[in-house]
């Protein structure tokens, strides 16, 4: 069924797929629904997903108070392009989880986000070039597609403008000595932008002290620092990498679990820049989409339920997270496999590799063959990781011990069916 649909889509979608992500060979699974920790596929096959929307999925598939509370916005309208008190009550919500930010402009998606992050801190520095990671994913428009992590790659550039992309310097993740040296030759940097945790690259964790230095440097510079948090923002914590790190950006982007799913992003910061914002201020964005009545909605029952849970689901998430990793490792090293795992929170991701992954130039040279190989034998047991390398595996808080029981026995299936390929 799968087969005979993506044959369908290939004829009027490109290559099949509307985003290059969900592509994978010989063709992708077609979704009919999901429910808590599970997909079901157009074969009514179950799958236990660590995908998640690739992070979204925070509360698990159809999360009831999530899902009723849009119901009863669609018998009320959809969208109205003038405000409503959702949107305050979103923003409200938002001041009151992240440390020390001021104001919020919601938008629709992690691009529009970063984006509009990015113009905010040129106009406020009246500086032109910006700072990225090698690895880090923010987005799919030029000044930002400088060695990317996700699905897009250098082959990904046709089309950009060179003009656009020379403004943007790379350095790469948890080297302090290379920012250092970089501001030196360089006075006219306007921001820094960071995922805090690596997230498109696989997992990259921060090396201790590392975004406090970067704090530091960006602080003495006048640079802004702006953390995209389009994927870990409500995974590490209710207040994102700025509370579970203990340091505070300029500016924040949110996306993905914001809504637990629903397409809906924020960008929230110190008052001084986010002012700048228009009609009163200087930088345009605007959006017909933009606070809609169903995405605003989801996000409120959203962030209200991750804050009434929040002693509950964080301590359990990491739980389960321990739990799974620590049996996949033990698999790992009774067959011997030259291999690594990151993890942090609710987020994991395995390496055939045993150099430590402290980089995007780490993580290209693990074996992405074997990962494949793991991936579809993964699948055939009835677990969805991300076909690619460079993602995240997620969990949520509807998985269950059941659900890691399983996942665990399918890992070593799948691991002793890699293993015929190592040898």
């Amino acid at each position: 069924m799968s087969s005979s649909l993506f044959d369908r889509a290939k004829e009027i979608i490109p290559s099949g797929v509307n985003s290059p992500v969900r592509f994978y060979e010989p063709y992708p699974f077609f979704a009919l629904y999901g429910k808590g920790s599970k997909i079901i596929t157009i074969e009514h096959d179950t799958l236990i997903d660590y995908c998640l929307g690739y992070g979204a999925v925070i509360l698990g598939h159809a999360y009831l108070d999530v899902i009723s509370a849009v119901k009863a916005q669609l018998d009320k309208g959809n969208i109205f392009c003038v405000p409503t008190e959702s949107e305050l009550k979103l923003a409200e919500l938002l001041i009151e989880m992240i440390p020390n930010m001021e104001m919020v402009r919601l938008m629709n998606t992690g691009s529009e986000a970063t984006m509009h992050s990015i113009r905010l801190a040129r106009a406020f520095t009246k500086k032109k070039k910006i700072v990225k990671v090698d690895g880090c994913y923010h987005g799919a428009y030029d000044y930002v597609l400088v060695n990317p992590g996700s699905s897009a790659s250098s082959s990904s550039y046709d089309g950009n403008l060179e003009e656009s992309m020379k403004q943007t310097l790379l350095l790469p993740y948890n080297d302090i000595a290379s920012v250092e040296e970089l501001v030196k030759r360089d006075n006219d940097i306007a921001c820094i932008i960071i995922e805090p945790v690596l997230a498109n690259m696989g997992l990259v964790i921060p090396e201790e002290d590392y975004l406090n230095k970067l704090r530091r440097i960006s602080e003495r510079e006048e640079i802004l620092l702006i953390f995209d948090e389009v994927v870990t923002g409500f995974r590490l914590s209710l207040g994102g990498a700025s509370e579970y790190f203990g340091v505070v950006p300029d500016l924040m982007t949110l996306a993905k679990s914001i809504a637990n799913g629903f397409p809906l992003s924020a960008i929230v910061g110190k008052k001084k820049i986010m002012e700048l914002f228009s009609p009163k201020g200087s930088v345009f964005q605007g959006s017909t989409y933009a606070g809609n009545p169903i995405s605003v909605t989801a996000g409120v029952a959203t962030i209200e339920k991750l804050r009434d849970v929040k002693s509950e689901l964080y301590p359990k998430l990491s739980r389960i997270s321990d739990t799974l990793t620590g049996g996949i490792i033990d698999h790992m090293k009774d067959l011997k496999f030259k291999s690594s795992i990151n993890k942090i929170s609710s987020m994991f991701q395995l390496y055939f590799t045993d150099e430590q992954i402290k980089n995007a130039s780490a993580v290209k040279k693990s074996n992405q063959i074997l990962y494949k190989k793991l991936f579809n034998e993964l699948l055939k047991s009835g677990i969805f990781i991300p076909p690619s390398q460079y993602e995240t595996c997620f969990i949520s808080y509807s998985h269950d011990d059941e659900d890691i029981d399983k996942t665990i026995e399918a890992f070593a299936i799948a691991f002793r069916k890699v293993k015929d390929i190592e040898n």
